[in-house]
């Protein structure tokens, strides 16, 4: 693989490394159903700490995938699904990709 072509998949593969932990994903989840929460607010619908919903809320925020946002002393962090395209725009291409192979062992038969 070239470097560009390499450098291309980076974003895809930090984004995918970083939906590939169950923590961080059911995170993501309950801000996209319930709407900004604070990592106080989080941490009692799982079994961690606040500091560890924290440091899984850093991940996810350096990925694009929520925004904290600032109002007085608490921190709320909002979901941004917009990072989440890439996945998908990727996943149907793959999707296709095999769907073309499939279709062609089918009509071997």
């Amino acid at each position: 693989m070239s470097d560009a072509a390499e450098a291309d998949r980076r974003p895809l593969d930090e984004l995918f490394a970083v939906l590939g932990d169950p923590t961080r994903r059911a995170v993501l989840e309950q801000l996209v159903h319930d709407g900004p929460q604070t990592a106080t607010e989080l941490a009692g619908h799982f079994p961690s700490t606040r500091q560890a919903v924290v440091k899984h809320l850093r991940v996810l925020a350096d990925a694009g995938l929520v925004v904290p946002e600032r109002s007085g002393r608490e921190v709320h962090y909002r979901a941004t699904t917009a990072r989440l395209a890439d996945a998908v725009t990727w996943l149907i291409g793959a999707s296709e990709g095999w769907d073309r192979r499939l279709d062609r062992l089918r009509s071997r038969r």
